[in-house]
């Protein structure tokens, strides 16, 4: 697929969405980088490490969460946008549920929005992607976790976001899915999902793994946010396997590596 005329080869490559968190209160690395030199140091080391894209995000979408106002949203993420884009040659990708946030963003230079609801939760977000004819990531989510088959719903739910887009005008071209790792999903349910990764193929778009550091590694084995490098690493071994284009990823080097040495060993098409 192309982002902004650079070509991704996600038929064999997996490719590294960096986390860029400009937020008080992420789950992992909330205050961090919520100034804008420490943003743009952090940028600068994602990008030494190999990144591929900078997800940008203005608001924590952790379990428990407090939603704060779009214009609050756009105060945070436009400055840090814009001196990145100015400073660096690199994509960048915006995390955010609100059209408003999108709109600003888009002004500002993003080449991607990501959208935590799936196009679900602001109604305008589709026709917002859509007229810009940015690339966007359309992640699963919904409002409980009453399933009745897990795998089957949220391949059903995903479809749903996808009629969405599709009545918006966003070209298929311009579509990553996401199958929503620790969002509306339990410990166990989590677990499934990631048992089954290959299913989501099925929808014939790029797949994106949004794993990294997350509850279901913590519950799993027993560890704080700050020790789940090894358990994110896995997880990223699983994607690669499963032939998804991208990841999410909070540390570059160690999954590029993991990504890179998975690659020369097997190649994508003995996987």
């Amino acid at each position: 697929m192309k982002i902004s005329g650079r070509e991704f080869d996600v038929n064999n490559h997996t490719y590294i969405f960096g986390i860029l968190n400009v937020t008080q209160d992420s789950f992992s690395d909330g205050g961090k980088f919520n100034n804008l030199e420490a943003a743009l140091a952090h940028a600068d080391q994602m990008i030494a490490e190999g990144v591929d894209i900078i997800d940008i995000g203005g608001e924590s979408t952790r379990p428990g969460f407090t939603p704060i106002s779009a214009h609050m949203e756009i105060e945070a993420v436009v400055p840090v946008i814009e001196a990145i884009k100015k400073k660096y040659d690199v994509l960048i990708s915006l995390d955010t549920r609100k059209a408003e946030v999108a709109r600003a963003g888009i002004a500002a230079g993003v080449d991607i929005i990501n959208d935590v609801d799936g196009l679900k939760g602001d109604s305008e977000m589709a026709s917002v992607i859509a007229e810009s004819g940015l690339s966007c990531v359309i992640m699963h989510n919904r409002e409980n976790t009453n399933y009745v088959n897990l795998m089957d719903d949220i391949i059903k739910d995903l479809k749903g976001s996808l009629y969405i887009a599709k009545c918006a005008g966003i070209a298929d071209d311009k579509i990553i899915l996401d199958p929503g790792i620790g969002f509306a999903k339990d410990t166990a349910q989590n677990l499934e999902v990631l048992r089954n990764l290959e299913r989501f193929n099925e929808l014939k778009f790029p797949m994106m793994l949004a794993h990294s550091r997350k509850s279901v590694i913590g519950n799993t084995l027993d560890l704080p946010v700050d020790q789940r490098l090894e358990g994110t690493l896995a997880l990223t071994a699983l994607a690669v396997f499963n032939r998804y284009g991208f990841v999410r990823v909070h540390d570059i080097k160690e999954n590029r590596r993991v990504i890179d040495m998975l690659e020369a060993v097997y190649g994508r098409d003995q996987r």
